[in-house]
């Protein structure tokens, strides 16, 4: 339901809320998610100019979350990228579809669409860098055997 790219943010976000560094490197980053280090680069500082995470440059720097992970949603992340909250448009494409001139599909669409971006806006990163999964996850990338 979201881009690769907005999934590379979102994974990018999870280790600057991991990490017990103050600063986090994008060839760090990089390296533990499987993306490349330019495209993460542009990728964080696109997400710096977002205000979602702050840049410092030299010795002992790189990217650092400028909120708690608690005050960061998913959605905030994932809007500053794919803008899922603007999808408005019909289902089915046609040009003209709203509540009195529905598609067949328009009620149905409205409601998933609104439960998706509701579950966006009530998930915080918190609730995914720290959850019992995610340490799960973690330790298996630790110890691939």
């Amino acid at each position: 339901m979201i881009s690769k790219t907005a999934l590379h943010a979102l994974h990018a976000v999870l280790e600057l809320a991991q990490s017990e560094e103050p600063f986090v490197g994008s060839a760090q980053i990089a390296a533990k998610i499987g993306a490349p280090q330019n495209y993460l680069g542009k990728l964080l500082q696109n997400l710096a100019r977002e205000g979602l995470v702050h840049s410092q440059k030299g010795q002992g720097g790189g990217f650092s979350l400028t909120r708690a992970p608690k005050d960061i949603t998913v959605l905030d992340v994932v809007e500053s990228i794919d803008h899922v909250s603007r999808w408005e448009g019909c289902f089915m494409g046609r040009e003209s579809c709203s509540a009195k001139n529905p598609c067949p599909m328009h009620h149905r669409w409205v409601a998933v669409r609104n439960a998706y971006l509701e579950m966006l806006r009530k998930t915080t990163i918190e609730d995914i860098a720290f959850s019992k999964e995610s340490k799960k996850s973690l330790e298996a990338l630790s110890n691939p055997l």
